[in-house]
């Protein structure tokens, strides 16, 4: 009998666990962007948030990267959450971001994908991670 009770305690065990995400496959064109923006450059320990951030130095990869550029040595590659995927550089889909009693970016904050032409949210998310790229020996 103790032997059954183990089995099922085990078995109810291992339904609880979950897989890793499936790896994230982007198209490779917006993978060759991407590391076009990092070549050269070496990360950094991820921050918590982008201060100053100017939404004319944003380049969007997919609709779950972003990358800032400041000045000439440092981008910011910034990963969203699931719900931004129809965000795209080929759409006319705008990435709108609200936020209340800072002058940056940061880890958390809500994220709102805006069809530009009818003027609705067709997606939400939040900044995951912001990890800074510097160029290398700097």
């Amino acid at each position: 009998m103790r032997g059954i009770s183990l089995l099922l305690l085990g078995a109810t065990l291992a339904s609880c666990t979950t897989a890793p995400p499936p790896p994230s496959t982007r198209h490779p064109a917006a993978e060759l962007q991407l590391q076009q923006l990092l070549a050269g450059k070496v990360a950094r320990p991820e921050i918590s948030c982008l201060q100053s951030y100017n939404t004319n130095d944003m380049t969007v990869i997919d609709g779950q990267t972003l990358v800032f550029r400041r000045g000439t040595g440092t981008v910011y590659l910034t990963h969203l959450s699931p719900g931004c995927e129809l965000l795209s550089p080929q759409t006319t889909y705008a990435l709108l971001s609200r936020q209340f009693g800072t002058t940056g970016m940061c880890r958390g904050d809500i994220q709102h994908v805006i069809d530009t032409t009818n003027r609705i949210t067709v997606g939400s998310c939040t900044i995951a991670s912001i990890i800074p790229y510097v160029r290398a020996g700097s």
